[in-house]
């Protein structure tokens, strides 16, 4: 008798499993939170990070209540294929080493020239130079340089994160994704442009 519970229970898991709707929609929500994630740790890479007290940082432990059956069932569906919880995949090694090199060069070159002004968030999630006689004539090609470095960075993150999720048909929704949380985390004085291309400061 036991024994038959025990089959019937994994019958029926195995059959909710088969029922679960697969999101092949574009997730936008999970979308623009990974995007903000990747973006805040671009942006606040010159400043120091807080450090955490481990003592403060309770053991993660089950949720109460959690049954056996529920975990199996969270085995059997990841929930990035469940219904009601659509995730979007961003971290990769490619993406970890995209994000370092951005971060260095965010710090080195690109940071103090969007406070200056001469630098600026364009439409499509890449940056300009947007005021070139805001530096130096001596070090406009670096400069130059470091951009075409930064967008070919940009570039290859919106498809890697499309290619990552296994859907390539993403790309232009993942860079307007981006595009729009890199303008809302530009800092006070950025530019940045507006939709119809026009520059505007934050």
């Amino acid at each position: 008798m036991r024994k038959l519970v025990q089959g019937l229970l994994i019958a029926a898991l195995v059959a909710m499993a088969g029922c679960v709707t697969i999101n092949v929609y574009f997730p936008e929500a999970a979308a623009q939170k990974a995007a903000d994630q990747f973006i805040g740790n671009v942006l606040d890479s010159a400043q120091p990070a807080p450090q955490r007290d481990k003592e403060q940082e309770p053991p993660r432990q089950p949720a109460p209540g959690t049954r056996p059956a529920a975990m199996l069932l969270d085995l059997l569906i990841p929930a990035a294929y469940a219904a009601d919880t659509p995730n979007l995949r961003v971290q990769t090694a490619t993406t970890d080493a995209i994000q370092g090199r951005m971060q260095q060069r965010f710090r080195d070159t690109l940071g103090p020239l969007f406070d200056s002004g001469a630098l600026g968030f364009t439409l499509d999630g890449l940056v300009a130079v947007r005021d070139a006689g805001k530096v130096p004539l001596a070090q406009r090609a670096g400069i130059n340089a470091s951009v075409a470095d930064e967008n070919r960075d940009r570039n290859a993150l919106y498809r890697e994160v499309a290619n990552a999720n296994n859907h390539p048909e993403w790309e232009a929704q993942i860079r307007a994704t981006f595009a729009k949380g890199w303008i809302e985390r530009a800092k006070p004085g950025w530019y940045y442009q507006d939709a119809s291309g026009a520059w505007k400061k934050k």
